[in-house]
């Protein structure tokens, strides 16, 4: 007896996205809103990555007293200690700053780290050194630079690709997708306070990458219609693009969050952060593709003959486009 594929998406669904595209695109511009706001207010909780310094990352039996910890470090004098539990309640992050002359002898550095795990192994002898990462405060602010320099010339360098393969108001409706998607992102880090570091900077630009080609596919699918079928009202063209692009987002999206979820659970924690922006932004990646890049052609005056040549707008014009068809049958 044959067996019947599974299909996580039905054909020739026809669900009208386009109806809601109003409270979408409302409700996507309040949490753009929020998500600056957070940014700006709390800020990050930057990693040795960007402030320079040194990170100590301990795993414990039982979960960590912190301010037990707290006080036996800032007791070794060498200067304010940064300590959050990070992941699981039995993980913790020390961070310190760098000592003096630490920049130009590494091995200061070194002897600053051991002095830390001394103190920390004679109150808790069950503690397990993860790692300890050391960065200098000019390397540190070369990295914060380089990143987010790279985060713009990746939104800028997508948009004009986009420009110059469909139009102008694909490339601007692109765009604010992408910025929809890092902007949430970004947010959601200010909000939660987990660490940022080059690893969140990564997958920040995965995820771009991704939304990128989520976003392509369906305008793809939208510029084939939009030659297709000439008279067709703009809102049902959107839905139609959209629906028959639905089955290959859904089935793709659903596969990376289902492994993301389980690295997220299962994974180590020094990935935690990337893991996190990267199940995030595949789940809004997903939402902008439906519900912001597609509506945006609408708010952008797309319409059935928007690119036609000017002398294929007569009234001939669908005439000549079924002989194309009937030719290429």
């Amino acid at each position: 007896m044959a067996l019947i594929p599974f299909k996580l998406i039905p054909d020739n669904t026809n669900i009208r996205f386009l109806r809601w595209r109003n409270p979408a695109i409302s409700l996507s511009i309040l949490v753009i809103i929020a998500s600056l706001a957070l940014v700006a207010w709390k800020q990050f909780n930057y990693g040795v990555d960007f402030v320079g310094g040194q990170m100590i990352r301990i795993s414990f039996s039982q979960p960590a007293n912190l301010d037990d910890l707290r006080t036996r470090v800032n007791a070794l004098g060498m200067g304010d200690a940064s300590i959050q539990q990070f992941g699981k309640p039995t993980d913790v992050a020390i961070r310190l700053p760098l000592p003096a002359g630490a920049e130009a002898d590494e091995a200061l550095a070194n002897a600053a780290a051991e002095k830390v795990k001394a103190a920390v192994r004679a109150n808790y002898p069950d503690a397990k050194f993860q790692s300890v990462d050391t960065v200098s405060g000019k390397v540190s602010g070369e990295l914060l630079r380089t990143g987010l320099i790279s985060l713009a010339l990746a939104m800028l360098g997508i948009s004009l690709y986009i420009w110059f393969r469909f139009e102008w108001q694909f490339g601007v409706g692109a765009l604010f997708a992408l910025f929809h998607d890092v902007a949430i992102t970004l947010g959601f880090f200010a909000l939660t306070r987990l660490e940022f570091n080059l690893n969140v900077v990564a997958a920040l630009l995965t995820i771009i990458g991704y939304s990128l080609n989520d976003t392509i596919i369906v305008y793809d699918r939208i510029r084939e219609n939009l030659r297709k079928y000439r008279k067709m009202d703009m809102e049902a063209l959107l839905d139609l693009s959209v629906n028959e692009t639905l089955s290959r987002t859904i089935v793709t999206s659903f596969s990376l969050i289902l492994t993301l979820t389980i690295l997220l659970i299962f994974g180590p924690e020094v990935i935690f952060g990337f893991t996190a922006a990267m199940l995030l932004g595949i789940f809004i990646g997903t939402f902008s593709s439906v519900y912001v890049s597609a509506p945006i052609l609408i708010w952008l005056k797309v319409k059935n003959d928007s690119f036609l040549p000017s002398e294929a707008k007569s009234g001939d014009a669908e005439r000549v486009t079924a002989r194309k068809n009937e030719g290429q049958v």
